[in-house]
């Protein structure tokens, strides 16, 4: 007899697609339907609504305030973060999502952000079912108030069942109780996703009069090598370090092109002017450039060279860098947070430290002077994305603590 497929209620506070909601439609993807049945709940209407609706699956839209939804975890100081989980707005809005749970016949509430997480883990238990978080940032007060980082952590052993993290590094962030289940589940590299455009540039907002086309500078070749750092444009994802070590390549590299691929999305315009005057200080204006938000990833990384990341902070996991990866590309990423879970120095990329653009600068320029070697390196990273970062080992390995959580139930 055929046992009908459970249904997991799927959260998301936001409807845009950054990083974290391309990682969840991954999933959604590779989920085994007879096994699982996945209904998501958005708190906005957007973007990540109308991909799901693309995958097949009941998408329903529970708006939650903008109060809550638009305020940046970066600012959760410790009377906002109070507010935010004391105020009726969330408690009545737990009360909303486990209704609906209760409704839809929900085994199991899958939280996929840090604010989903709380309401998410509240309605679970208003409701008596299973919480799983997925954490997918670091919680740590580099990237949090140090206040919202012990309210989070102390969340995190109260709330949810079961907690997947998105590396060791992340995990490592957080502490359980013996009852709780943890496990890691790597992001996975979706060819069919990255070909549609939806690659780790996606979180950034279309960039005004972007061209579709691809720019080269006057005068150059197509030949020229390219350098790439893609993703947006954050102060912590270091593109200002990427601009300085490529003006020590060009010292030995004159003719070596550098594209910055992104753009600003939670008001960092401040931040990109900033690049641009950088840039025109040193300059550069001939070398690196700006090519704003794209949805022709693999037809950049087709003409890349050596693929950059350039974060002065711990990655939680490193999307961009398993799509470089992906496409056979020698990739230079800076030695924090999950990135040495990723890449092995020297064999399948170059690890080097953080905010050290001379360190970057000499990397670049030794993949681009030994071009034999980077193909080699190249190789063995597209190998280890192959290995490792598949879209059915993530699903498997979400699907593994479904088993384990329901079991215990």
């Amino acid at each position: 007899m055929k046992v009908a497929a459970r249904n997991i209620l799927f959260l998301d506070h936001t409807a845009k697609l950054g990083g974290g909601e391309l990682s969840v439609l991954d999933l959604l993807e590779g989920l085994d339907r007879s096994l699982y049945c996945p209904i998501v709940v958005l708190a906005s209407d957007g973007p990540m609504a109308q991909k799901v609706r693309d995958l097949g699956i009941d998408v329903r839209i529970l708006p939650l305030s903008s109060k809550v939804v638009d305020t940046r975890k970066d600012t959760l100081h410790f009377t906002a973060f109070l507010k935010l989980t004391s105020v009726f707005e969330i408690v009545k809005y737990a009360f909303s999502i486990a209704q609906l749970a209760r409704k839809l016949k929900a085994e199991i509430i899958h939280s996929n952000s840090l604010k989903s997480d709380i309401y998410g883990g509240l309605a679970a238990r208003i409701a008596a079912i299973p919480a799983v978080w997925h954490v997918r940032d670091r919680i740590d007060d580099q990237y949090l108030p140090k206040a919202a980082v012990q309210v989070f952590r102390l969340l995190c052993r109260l709330l949810p069942h079961a907690v997947i993290a998105n590396s060791k590094s992340t995990l490592s962030c957080l502490s359980f109780h013996s009852r709780q289940t943890s496990a890691v589940v790597y992001e996975c590299y979706n060819p069919k996703a990255y070909e549609q455009g939806l690659g780790a540039n996606e979180a950034a907002l279309p960039a005004v009069g972007c061209s579709p086309n691809l720019t080269i500078a006057r005068g150059r070749s197509v030949i020229d090598p390219v350098v790439a750092v893609v993703g947006r444009i954050a102060e912590w994802k270091g593109q200002h370090v990427f601009i300085k070590a490529a003006e020590e390549v060009l010292k030995q590299h004159p003719n070596a092109q550098f594209w910055i691929v992104g753009a600003p999305l939670f008001g960092e315009h401040d931040y990109e002017k900033s690049l641009h005057h950088l840039v025109n200080s040193l300059g550069l204006q001939d070398s690196i450039h700006f090519l704003g938000f794209r949805t022709d990833i693999s037809d950049i990384l087709s003409k890349v060279t050596v693929m950059v990341h350039s974060s002065t902070l711990g990655e939680p996991f490193g999307r961009v860098v398993v799509e470089g990866m992906a496409a056979g590309k020698p990739v230079v990423a800076t030695n924090g947070g999950a990135l040495p879970e990723i890449i092995m120095d020297g064999l399948n990329g170059k690890l080097v430290p953080m905010n050290d653009s001379g360190a970057m600068a000499e990397a670049i320029s030794f993949l681009l002077s030994d071009p034999i070697e980077a193909e080699t390196i190249g190789h063995n990273g597209k190998q280890k994305v192959l290995d490792c970062f598949t879209l059915s080992q993530t699903a498997r390995g979400v699907e593994k603590v479904y088993d384990l959580v329901l079991a215990a139930a």
